[in-house]
């Protein structure tokens, strides 16, 4: 039975068109610098008691070996100690005791297992299975973190969206380096 507290989050960080990689799947554009003085800047305490508030992370294999490939380059890995799931069906590397690997079901996997376990989910990337995620209707909201910059060409925020999805503004919020995240309730 899903727990009524629990709350799926879909986050990216994207470009501003729309996509979160180049189509070779590299980030390399993530870095900004841009300004905006008006901004707020995000102070490693407080960035740091916000992750705090996250019990569990959920992505594809694809992010998860790019989070993978940042740790190996001494970058560190993003999820610390907070329990990981990815969900594939690759036999792929558990350089992590709170990785656990997953493939089936979605919607039974999140309801059955993860809503009982964990009041603050995310689904980290990649674009497939945030798509499923909505189109599953699963996800509560949607934060979309804007890197001020245009790519042209990549993997889309959410691949193949079958129909419309709608959506509350709920939240803006624009950083020193000039992303802007925005936050969403997902109508339903």
């Amino acid at each position: 039975m899903a727990n009524a507290d629990s709350h799926v989050t879909i986050h990216m960080v994207a470009s501003l068109d729309g996509f979160i990689a180049r189509k070779d799947g590299s980030v390399d554009w993530l870095e900004t610098s841009d300004e905006f003085a008006d901004g707020d800047t995000m102070e490693p305490g407080s960035v740091d008691a916000f992750l705090a508030t996250i019990d569990c992370y959920v992505m594809g294999a694809r992010t998860y070996e790019t989070a993978v490939n940042f740790a190996a380059k001494g970058l560190g890995w993003a999820y610390g100690d907070t329990p990981t799931f990815v969900l594939t069906h690759r036999d792929l590397p558990r350089i992590r005791e709170t990785v656990e690997f997953y493939s089936g079901d979605l919607a039974e996997f999140v309801n059955g297992r993860l809503r009982p376990m964990f009041r603050s989910i995310w689904f980290v990337g990649g674009g497939m299975l945030c798509a499923e995620c909505l189109r599953l209707q699963l996800a509560d909201e949607v934060r979309y973190s804007i890197v001020p910059v245009l790519i042209g060409d990549g993997i889309p925020f959410f691949e193949k969206l079958d129909g419309d999805v709608t959506l509350h503004l709920a939240e803006v919020k624009a950083y020193r380096n000039g992303m802007v995240e925005l936050r969403y309730e997902v109508r339903r």
